[in-house]
């Protein structure tokens, strides 16, 4: 091609391009510069989630460290009492070798004690702890907070895919998250920072029609509580309605089995230990007096607490429950009008029922609700769509309640939460 030719070729680039014969042309060394500039902007969007978990939890690690030490404890052993214990003896020793002076709610222990505690928080907090060598409580708090992380991405993603859901839907989600009365736990010693995680990912890959995943996340979470049996119900009930709709080929044939493996694996590894099939039932019932009894302890404890108003404890738990069963009717309705997917809804339903239905430490009763993080997707959508100053004061309002509460609950209830 001749000189010619090709400036008339650059001549149609110009008439082509609006704008081309107005731009300066650029210099190499400044395009060169642009293509390695680091994407602060992604980079931030990225790590959104995270930074919003961990700033809600840092200012109840402040609020509970300014009550215990206005109480004259630790942080440190706040963090890790209660259930914290046997985590941590868990992680030390496994099964067999969990420390002497650890017993259940009457102060008894046998050999078959420790079997109560599910195995998948402590086995990650010794994998924490053999990779980083650091103190087994300071592992403990590592992996709850990198589980936190993780499920702050997993509800994020989730707030995402629910129908009018969106990128703001999630990160209000993730902010309610991380503010429930009881989030205290997301900072402690503590399972359920674990299986939310797992629980959150499954609900997503289930939201997806990725049903291995889902069955795989879920298998994990069975590892970590008994409220796995949540995610059972959900994953499972999707693949039965997938394969009898002829949905998806073969997966949810293989993802939803695969969801109650962890959680069966475990119940039967407690019967082989025990001898009985209803092993590791009989031993919450003997040592922590949990049992499902239809609600009737929690009602009674409910009515009395609302008479006499004997704490602030209890008034506040029977309210979260409260709180939460209005929740669910909400999600049941909008579930009704296809705005909340159903399985969404049965995961949080089959999480209250365990909740309230059971008898035991009704001081728990707000904790043991904490994995029952889809109830808040109705709240996170309404927010979402307010005004950003309604919005931010709703969330810090949350957020300082839940400061609170949780500091109250552990540094001055003097009970098991």
């Amino acid at each position: 091609m001749s000189a010619a030719g090709g400036d008339r070729g650059a001549e149609v680039v110009r008439d082509e391009v609006p704008g081309a014969a107005e731009r300066p042309t650029e210099p190499l060394a400044a395009v060169r510069a642009r293509g390695r500039a680091v994407p602060w902007a992604a980079i931030g969007r990225a790590l959104l989630p995270a930074a919003l978990f961990l700033g809600v939890r840092c200012v109840g690690i402040v609020v509970l460290a300014m009550v215990a030490t206005r109480q004259g404890t630790r942080l440190g052993d706040e963090l890790g009492s209660w259930d914290g214990q046997w985590f941590l003896g868990l992680a030390q020793g496994g099964y067999d070798g969990v420390p002497i002076g650890l017993s259940d709610a009457y102060g008894n222990r046998s050999g078959e004690t420790p079997l109560a505690f599910f195995p998948g928080y402590p086995a990650t907090v010794a994998v924490v702890r053999f990779l980083t060598g650091l103190p087994l409580l300071s592992a403990a708090l590592v992996a709850t907070v990198l589980a936190g992380i993780v499920a702050a991405y997993g509800l994020a993603k989730l707030g995402e895919l629910v129908p009018g859901g969106s990128r703001r839907v999630g990160l209000v989600l993730v902010v309610l998250f991380a503010s429930t009365p009881m989030a205290v736990v997301f900072s402690m010693a503590y399972s359920e920072a674990l299986f939310c995680a797992a629980a959150a990912w499954s609900l997503v890959f289930l939201l997806r029609g990725q049903w291995i995943g889902a069955g795989l996340a879920a298998a994990g979470a069975g590892l970590v509580r008994p409220t796995a049996a949540a995610l059972v119900a959900a994953v499972g009930l999707a693949a039965v309605v997938a394969v009898v709709g002829r949905r998806d080929g073969w997966r949810p044939w293989l993802g939803g089995p695969l969801a109650a493996t962890g959680l069966l694996g475990y119940l039967g590894y407690v019967a082989t230990r025990t001898g009985s099939l209803t092993g590791w039932f009989a031993l919450q019932q003997r040592g922590w007096d949990s049992r499902f009894d239809g609600g009737r302890a929690t009602a009674s404890f409910a009515t009395a607490a609302l008479a006499d108003g004997r704490s602030v404890m209890e008034v506040a738990t029977v309210g979260v429950l409260l709180g939460a069963i209005a929740l669910l009717a909400v999600s049941v309705a909008q579930s009704v009008r296809r705005w909340m997917p159903w399985p969404l809804v049965v995961y949080s339903a089959v999480v209250l029922v365990m909740d309230v239905g059971s008898n035991g430490l009704m001081g728990s009763k707000a904790r043991l609700l904490v994995p029952a993080f889809t109830l808040l997707l109705p709240v996170a959508v309404g927010l979402a769509r307010r005004r950003p100053g309604t919005r931010v004061s709703v969330l810090v309002a949350a957020v300082l309640v839940s400061a609170w509460f949780g500091a109250y609950a552990l540094a001055d209830w003097p009970y098991a939460i």
